[in-house]
């Protein structure tokens, strides 16, 4: 846990659930009960959705629930209800400012000013409905019309106590829902007066879906997790990604390693990947750095290993065919669960969407994670800001819950000197697999070498690799060559030594 607002890490009594699992995280468990909180939001950002996921969770657990609107009738709640699968049965919907008053010549007022006299009867409703209700869980969509009739910021502050006084006499929980206020002309009174304040925000990318993300501002006298987090709406309710904190996830760190069931690789590396270890191939295009990626996860998951997939450059279709061809029976380890293979379309996710998905993973048992691969993740989402931060964070969970990853990366262009990484995280990695093309006597031949592993003993030759039918095959080391990995190679054996290295 991140960031404290209040007296300290006690809480102000029970707490109750939002009835959205990841807010519920990031908030410790939930909405200190019988508080009075403001959630603020663009329209279309999500905040009706949150609140019917709020009040649904009271009628679930047999509360009594209300919901007070200003601006729309129970017919269109009851609608946007059953887009998502959901009934507001069971759930009192009060509407204190009706249109149909509108209509009546009683209600039109020639002395007194109409913003007095309604806002007074708004008040009087909401109250006499929460007293004939007595309700443990309250929304009120939009509270910024009571701001809008309060005329100036003495008289909407003591209808802002009014309203905390009456939710907290009853002992109910309630949500003020409101259209975002920004600069000058901000709800100041309203965020001093809650006890907690959620903001909702979301942007349109130039490709791609809508990127939501919320932020806590502030939650009196509980510890909660600060800064943004990813969120999605879909049907069934909003999802919350909650900030990824790898320092809240560790684990004792094994010895034991997993082996690719190719001996010659294995060797390269220095006998395995260790458990915790992140290991990442890099090299141009179709040089075979998803073949060796596939080769270590089948090998794990034929061990008894848990191997979760996430792909973003190829279908699943023909990754599993690919596989196949090469000898690798991916779709028997599926079926038999011991693959996880998800597909990921890069533009319909944001980056702490993904990041929960691999936690996810790991939580339902994953001991290895393949991504294939980072150019696609990258180069899906270039307007995402701290993608190196992501990945840093996600890999530090990933070798504090024991896990081993793989992942691959593209580099741009097929040969020569001038290949370009499309962002620098060798860094982040523990072990660095170089794969390069080179050219000799008329054939394009692959070649790959370990430059960096952080522990443990690696061999530092530079051998040939060879993919075929039956798999992948480390030949021996390229001593008759330099220049190899940088694309030109030149030949420094005998001639008459040529056979020896010609395939």
């Amino acid at each position: 846990m991140a960031g404290t607002n209040g007296a300290g890490p006690a809480r102000f009594g029970p707490s109750v659930s939002t009835g959205i699992a990841g807010l519920d995280d990031i908030l410790g468990g939930g909405l200190p009960q019988g508080h009075m909180y403001l959630l603020e939001g663009e329209s279309g950002a999500g905040k009706t959705t949150v609140g019917m996921q709020f009040l649904l969770e009271g009628r679930q657990r047999g509360e009594r629930t209300l919901w007070i609107s200003l601006s729309e009738a129970q017919r269109e709640l009851e609608l946007i209800a059953a887009s998502h699968g959901w009934s507001l049965d069971g759930i009192v919907v009060a509407n204190p400012a009706s249109p149909a008053r509108e209509l009546d010549p009683e209600q039109q007022y020639s002395f007194f000013s109409p913003g007095d006299v309604e806002l007074d009867d708004i008040r009087n409703a909401i109250v006499a409905a929460v007293e004939q209700v007595r309700p443990t869980r309250v929304v009120f969509d939009p509270f910024s019309d009571i701001r809008h009739l309060s005329r100036d910021v003495l008289r909407y502050r003591r209808h802002v106590l009014a309203m905390r006084e009456l939710f907290t006499s009853c002992g109910c929980t309630a949500l003020l829902m409101q259209e975002m206020t920004t600069g000058a002309g901000g709800d100041l009174q309203a965020e001093a007066l809650a006890h907690g304040y959620i903001t909702l925000q979301q942007d349109s990318a130039e490709y791609g879906g809508q990127r939501r993300r919320l932020r806590v501002h502030k939650m009196r006298g509980i510890p909660f997790r600060d800064g943004y987090h990813d969120f999605a709406i879909r049907t069934g309710g909003v999802e919350v990604y909650p900030r990824l904190i790898a320092a809240e996830h560790f684990e004792p760190m094994p010895t034991t390693t997993l082996s690719s069931e190719v001996k010659a690789l294995d060797a390269l590396v220095g006998d395995g990947l260790r458990r915790g270890s992140s290991t990442l191939l890099m090299g141009p295009a179709g040089v075979g750095k998803s073949i060796i990626a596939t080769q270590y996860a089948v090998s794990a998951a034929r061990q008894g290993e848990t191997v979760a997939i996430f792909i973003f450059d190829e279908t699943t279709r023909s990754f599993v065919d690919r596989s196949q061809r090469l000898g690798l029976d991916m779709q028997v380890l599926i079926d038999s669960g011991h693959v996880q293979l998800r597909q990921v379309d890069a533009a319909e996710f944001s980056a702490g969407e993904f990041t929960h998905m691999v936690a996810q993973a790991v939580a339902d048992g994953a001991s290895m994670v393949v991504i294939d691969s980072l150019s696609g993740y990258l180069s899906a989402m270039p307007e995402e800001r701290f993608l190196s931060a992501h990945l840093h964070e996600l890999l530090t969970f990933l070798s504090h819950r024991n896990v081993v990853t793989i992942l691959t990366l593209a580099q741009h262009g097929i040969l020569g000197a001038q290949l370009t990484s499309p962002l620098d995280i060798s860094y982040l990695a523990d072990t660095v697999l170089l794969l390069r093309y080179f050219e000799a006597f008329g054939q394009v031949r692959r070649a790959i070498s370990v430059v960096k592993k952080r522990t443990g003993a690696h061999e530092v030759l530079v051998r040939e690799l060879q993919v075929d039918a039956q798999g992948l095959h480390i030949g021996p080391p390229l001593a008759d060559f330099e220049g190899v990995l940088t694309g030109n190679p030149r030949f420094t054996g005998v001639q008459g030594d040529l056979s020896r290295v010609r395939t």
